[in-house]
């Protein structure tokens, strides 16, 4: 796959012949949006960490594993945003050295699947929990979340190796400045460097967007049937609760694929002009290299914005930050007489037939969680 800093060289491959100039204030405006989504997403999804573990194993619901690694994707990616910022502001010269610019670009691919599959776990949880109670409830169990954590993160460490194998710096063309780019001359025969390219770049687009994607919209599909039949027959809290998860949630996926649709339909682009199915025009490649690197920037920004959807639907993360930030010493939100309380709010089973496991009741403020043995 090819890395989604690599507008410049990638452009260069396609497009011998035509004559583009990069825009200048780019230089400025990209690596003042790298830092500030460094700024918010490392004090946001850090606070989402500490609200979530400093609440303890025994409140978390099974939504609160994938959102936790969430977080910990976003997180580990936007620390690396200050090289990226530099690369830019120095006209697109990496002095941090080979190591930093494997390791740096490798994140970003990390970050992307293990986000997409953190919320398609969330989907097919939501899924289990209001379509497949009678499911969910086998699956109930401690070491399920811990085997949920390992194989997302073992699909993204796997899936973004390209990155960590062919990112190399080498100084290209006339300038005496040094490249962080995609080499493939070490592992492909002469002529055929676009065919890795191009299959690389459609297989990071399926896997990482559009087949997660049409996952999470199937789970949603089912889900709202459901819901018709079922949410009519709830009132008042439990309704409330259960809506309120389920905007968290369906917020999340849409405004993760609302950040990534535009860097993956440049990119489809890119594929289709190299593939010469969408004919060549210097002119829309031109644009197209403008926007790239703004298509990369709204992706970045999805790594920042996850928190402030947390604060802005769900007043139980707003109350368990106020917790965090002022130092409180008072009992854990959720403790005591509100025991329903996790970092985001709770949903419950459907009830009934098909719904809770027999012998585990619930009662009105009892925790729905995945980790309880």
């Amino acid at each position: 796959m090819e890395e989604l800093l690599d507008w410049e060289v990638y452009g260069e491959n396609q497009t011998g012949d035509c004559d583009y100039e990069e825009w200048r204030p780019s230089l400025v405006l990209i690596p003042t949006i790298y830092l500030l989504v460094f700024l918010l997403g490392t004090t946001g999804n850090g606070l989402v960490l500490w609200t979530i573990f400093r609440g303890g194993q025994e409140k978390r619901r099974s939504a609160d594993t994938f959102i936790a690694n969430l977080a910990m994707a976003d997180l580990t990616f936007v620390v690396t945003l200050p090289l990226w910022a530099a690369y830019t502001g120095l006209d697109y010269h990496w002095p941090f050295g080979s190591f930093a610019c494997k390791l740096s670009s490798y994140l970003i691919f990390v970050n992307m699947y293990a986000s997409v599959f953190c919320l398609m776990g969330l989907s097919v949880d939501r899924y289990l929990a209001i379509v497949r109670p009678m499911a969910n409830a086998k699956l109930r169990w401690r070491a399920s979340g811990l085997v949920a954590t390992i194989a997302l993160w073992a699909l993204a460490v796997i899936l973004a190796l390209p990155a960590m194998i062919l990112r190399q710096t080498a100084v290209l063309g006339e300038e005496a400045k040094v490249t962080c780019y995609m080499d493939y001359s070490g592992m492909v025969a002469n002529g055929t460097q676009w065919a890795w390219e191009v299959g690389l770049g459609l297989s990071s687009t399926m896997l990482g967007f559009v087949v997660p994607f049409v996952v999470m919209l199937t789970c949603y599909f089912f889900i709202a049937r459901t819901i018709a039949g079922h949410f009519r027959k709830e009132r008042g809290e439990e309704l409330r609760k259960r809506k309120r998860l389920l905007s968290i949630i369906i917020t999340l996926v849409a405004t993760f694929a609302l950040c990534w649709l535009p860097y993956h339909l440049v990119k489809t682009i890119y594929v289709l002009m190299e593939l010469e199915v969408m004919p060549l025009s210097c002119g829309f490649h031109t644009f197209l290299n403008k926007l790239y690197p703004y298509c990369i920037c709204v992706a970045y920004i999805n790594s920042c914005l996850n928190p402030f959807l947390y604060a802005f639907f769900d007043p139980r993360f707003r109350q368990a930050c106020a917790t965090v930030l002022c130092c409180s010493r008072g009992r854990w939100p959720g403790s005591g007489k509100d025991k329903s309380a996790s970092y985001s709010s709770h949903s419950h089973n459907l009830q009934g037939k098909g719904g809770e496991a027999q012998g585990e009741k619930l009662g009105p403020g009892r925790q729905e969680t995945l980790l309880r043995g």
